[in-house]
Formats: C-alpha cells, structure tokens, sequence
C-alpha cells in the first residue's frame, strides 16, 4: 500500500512539471541600456551607476584604491538596493560591493598589506545574483547598507560603480 501511495505521488510530481513550466513568468521590467554596467533599480526606473576607474597606491598600510570626488552623483535612499546587471563580459557572481571611505575629498578602500584583516579594514557585503532570463541579472544587497559610499567592482578589476546611500 505504501508503494502504491508513493509510486502515485511520484507520477503526479512528474505530470505536474510541464505546468510549471509552463506558469513561469518571463520578465516584462525595464532593461539595461548598456552592458556590463549595473543600473540602481528605482521602482521602474533604472539609474546608470557612476562608472570610475580606482586609482591603486601602496602604502605602508597596504594597498589603497582610490576615487576622485567625495560623493557619488548617483544616491539612493533604499538600505538593501537592487540593480540589474546585462551581463556581456564581467561575470555578475564576481562582483563585490564594499563601503569606501572619504579622505580628502576623494573615496577611499584600503585593504592591509600580506592578506593579514585589520579590524577596520573592508569587508565585502553579501551579495544574492539571481539570472531573469539568460544575459540579464538582478543583484541584491542582502543587508541593511549604512548611510555612505559604496563601489561595486568586478574582482581583479580597478573598475568600479559607485553609488551613495543616504
């Protein structure tokens, strides 16, 4: 009797996977005009993020990458942001967002020399990367963001887009 019942549930499981299929909904939101640039997604709106190229310096206390301009021109008032990303060549998993800090009116991200972890030092925020259809990406920011400036950048990579939150 219980095979019966389990061999019944299976081929109802397997019957009902064509619905599903079939019930999955494409994505009908606004896209991004260029690829390989995130864009702040505002309700309906899609905001290009300032797109920059970190200057890289070492220092005595590490490698410190730096960006002209105290503030970011692109702001969002959202504490866990969404952006959607058309992906070309930079692979969206392999971004990362840190906060930066502001020194002399230019945005700062310092990371210690040899690997060692400062207590201060940048720790990236969790990002969640879910594909809507091939080529075209949402990525969230999995945590409450604190009023500041923020870089997305693809690893290995001196570029970044930044964004303030306020």
């Amino acid at each position: 009797m219980r095979f019966a019942c389990t061999l019944a549930l299976a081929l109802l499981g397997v019957a009902s996977l064509p619905l599903a299929a079939q019930t999955a909904k494409k994505y009908t939101g606004p896209r991004p005009e260029k690829a390989d640039v995130p864009y702040l997604l505002h309700a309906t709106r899609l905001i290009e993020l300032e797109q920059k190229v970190a200057s890289e310096a070492k220092t005595k206390e590490g490698t410190v990458y730096t960006v002209a301009g105290a503030e970011s021109p692109v702001k969002t008032p959202v504490p866990e942001p969404i952006f959607l990303f058309r992906a070309d060549k930079i692979n969206p998993d392999r971004l990362t967002l840190f906060r930066m800090t502001v020194r002399g009116g230019s945005r700062t991200l310092t990371f210690p020399e040899g690997g060692r972890r400062r207590k201060d030092g940048p720790k990236p925020v969790f990002l969640l990367v879910t594909m809507l259809e091939p080529g075209l990406y949402r990525v969230e920011v999995n945590e409450p963001l604190e009023d500041g400036e923020y870089c997305l950048s693809p690893e290995g990579s001196n570029d970044v887009f930044c964004f303030s939150e306020y």
